[in-house]
């Protein structure tokens, strides 16, 4: 079978098991669960920034989307949906977070070596400005590490967070402007 076929099979599988699991069928949600659980994880973890929570939530995620299957609309695609989903989680996730209990070594080291920047900006740098998002509100850390870590595209990121694009820029800008201002008070001049 060429590829070309083969990705249309998968397509129309992928559409059929949308059907289904909209209908309450266990065994599609077990198959969108496969297809989509890397692309979940993925999100979460760009939002919370920590692998190991980002497992649990996975799982928390998918458990809110079997809940929820009624309510799916088998006539749109089902990633969207799911993102939106397990934004909402990793969100909810953010918000119970004590900001003022400090970063677990894990946390601090996965944030201070993400992205393979400038080799010349040092670790204790990089680890100040990671505590300085993880003291931000959990509205504005989301939207920022979205948009400015990970590069989403505002659209992207308003999808996501279920926010208009200018609630986006805002709350970047403002994500930004905090960062700068306790970056400073660090003796750090971004």
């Amino acid at each position: 079978m060429n590829d070309g076929l083969q990705v249309m099979m998968t397509v129309l599988d992928a559409d059929s098991d949308c059907v289904l699991f909209s209908q309450g069928d266990v065994d599609a949600f077990e198959s969108l669960f496969r297809l989509h659980q890397r692309a979940v994880y993925v999100w979460i973890l760009r939002i919370v920034r920590n692998p190991t929570a980002a497992e649990e939530l996975v799982v928390e995620t998918f458990w809110r989307i079997y809940r929820a299957h009624a309510r799916f609309d088998a006539a749109r695609d089902f990633a969207p949906w799911a993102r939106r989903i397990a934004t909402r989680v990793a969100l909810d996730w953010l918000r119970a977070q004590r900001p003022e209990t400090g970063l677990t070594d894990e946390v601090l080291s996965t944030l201070a070596t993400d992205g393979g920047g400038d080799p010349g900006v040092t670790a204790e740098i990089r680890g100040k400005t990671a505590q300085a998002f993880a003291r931000l509100p959990y509205k504005l850390r989301a939207a920022a590490v979205l948009a400015v870590i990970e590069e989403q595209s505002h659209k992207e990121v308003a999808e996501a967070l279920g926010i208009s694009v200018a609630a986006v820029k805002l709350r970047v800008f403002r994500a930004i402007r905090l960062l700068r201002k306790d970056l400073e008070r660090q003796g750090i001049k971004p």
